[in-house]
């Protein structure tokens, strides 16, 4: 059966979601936020006793900047990118962190994977390429997350190169 442009029923022959990292949990966040507030108040107080009291109003500013600064990096870790390998289509799929969505089908046939390497460092960025256009991909993965993904991505686009296997029951 066909709908739009994808065949339902087909199998995957592999599927990721690629998400961006963050080390920081929300219960590190806020212990992390407690203890600065801390240091702050207690340095803003002792500015305050020692009779700079104009010091005690700024003293907050870098706890609030600070906290402004991870609701940014935290609103951003809402973006992902979904890659989905069939034997008839590649679709990618991102989604931006305020919910954007550009998908691309692509004929696995036709597509191949191109890495930029650094001697040292490992994978910078990840590319499919289909005809004459490059499709970044994985942007925010680590090298090494990048180099799995690019064994694991190239794996599936040579087995959809292959084509569909029977099995002969006898």
């Amino acid at each position: 059966m066909l709908t739009g442009n994808r065949v339902i029923g087909e199998v995957e022959i592999f599927s990721a979601v690629l998400t961006p990292h963050r080390s920081l949990s929300r219960f590190g966040f806020f212990l992390l936020m407690s203890i600065l507030g801390g240091i702050s108040l207690i340095t803003g107080v002792v500015f305050f006793l020692a009779g700079a009291w104009p010091v005690f109003g700024f003293c907050g500013l870098d706890v609030l900047l600070i906290y402004w600064a991870f609701q940014v990096n935290y609103r951003r870790a809402r973006a992902y990118e979904q890659v989905t390998v069939t034997a008839s289509e590649l679709t990618v799929r991102q989604v931006s962190h305020r919910g954007a969505v550009t998908e691309w089908t692509l004929n696995p046939l036709w597509v191949r994977l191109d890495r930029v390497v650094h001697a040292e460092f490992g994978i910078q960025r990840l590319f499919l390429v289909s005809r004459e256009r490059r499709l970044p991909i994985g942007a925010f993965l680590a090298p090494k997350e990048k180099e799995t993904f690019a064994v694991a991505l190239a794996a599936a686009l040579g087995e959809a190169k292959r084509g569909p296997t029977r099995t002969i029951l006898g």
